[in-house]
C-alpha cells in the first residue's frame, strides 16, 4: 500500500510505536531516558531549553545516536537506550523517531505535541 503525502506518512508511522505525552517524557527522563531536542537554533533561542536534554541537530541525529556509528554521542550506549525525540510541535520528531527505528533503536519514541506541549504542561524550561 502506497503512502500518499506527508500527513498520511506521519499517521502511518505513528502506528508503529507508542508516543509519550509531556508528563510521561518528564518521568522517563528522571529514570534515564534521553530527551533529544532536534529543534533548530532559532526556536531554542526563542523558547528555551529543557534542562538535561541533548541538543542534536536533525541532520546529525542518526549519526550521533547510532551506537555503532563513529560519530556517536557517549550517551548512545546500545540499541536498547530509551530515546524521546522532541521537535517544536511533534511532527518532525515522528519522522526522526521512525528513522531511529530503522537503525534498530527499538526504544525510540517522540513527544506528542513537542516542546510546545512540554512548555504548556508547566515542565522545566531554561533560557537558551
Amino acid at each position: 500500500m502506497a503512502v500518499s503525502g506527508i500527513d498520511a506518512l506521519v499517521d502511518r508511522l505513528r502506528t508503529t510505536y507508542t508516543r509519550v505525552d509531556a508528563a510521561q517524557a518528564h518521568t522517563e527522563s528522571l529514570t534515564g531516558a534521553l530527551l533529544v531536542d532536534i529543534r533548530y537554533q532559532a526556536l531554542r533561542e526563542r523558547d528555551g531549553l529543557i534542562p538535561g536534554a541533548l541538543v542534536v541537530e536533525r541532520n546529525e541525529l542518526e549519526w550521533r545516536l547510532d551506537p555503532e556509528g563513529s560519530y556517536r554521542l557517549p550517551e548512545a550506549v546500545d540499541h536498547d537506550v530509551r530515546i524521546i525525540v522532541i521537535c517544536n510541535e511533534g511532527y518532525a520528531s515522528t519522522l526522526a523517531a521512525a528513522s531511529l527505528h530503522t537503525l534498530s533503536l527499538r526504544n525510540a519514541t517522540d513527544l506528542t505535541g513537542g516542546f510546545q506541549a512540554w512548555k504548556a504542561a508547566g515542565l522545566p524550561v531554561v533560557p537558551s
